[in-house]
């Protein structure tokens, strides 16, 4: 499955079929907070929480593409990200975009 951050692809005619969305929700472990406050100290990356979101980025893009294949898409265009605080300490992290088939 192809993913663009446009809502085209040149030199293809795309069929628009419908939004399709792949979510997780993750918390943050007492571990990664312990670390995660050491590095404030010294400033640079907190590489636990860096590999975390990446992990989370994977697992909706994921879902997002098992959407779109499910009804027969080709690509998915317009492709973004959004991330929500659901509660203290766990944030929700959404792939969306729209499922196309090329004519």
């Amino acid at each position: 499955m192809k993913l663009y951050t446009t809502d085209y692809i040149t030199g293809k005619e795309i069929e628009t079929l419908q939004m399709v969305r792949g979510s997780v929700v993750f918390s943050k472990n007492v571990v990664r907070d312990i670390f995660a406050g050491l590095k404030t100290i010294v400033g640079g990356e907190i590489a636990g929480y860096t590999e975390m979101l990446n992990d989370a980025r994977n697992i909706a893009i994921g879902r997002m593409v098992s959407e779109a294949t499910a009804i027969g898409a080709d690509a998915i265009v317009n492709v973004r990200f959004a991330t929500a605080s659901v509660m203290a300490g766990s944030a929700e992290i959404i792939a969306y975009g729209t499922a196309v088939k090329f004519k």
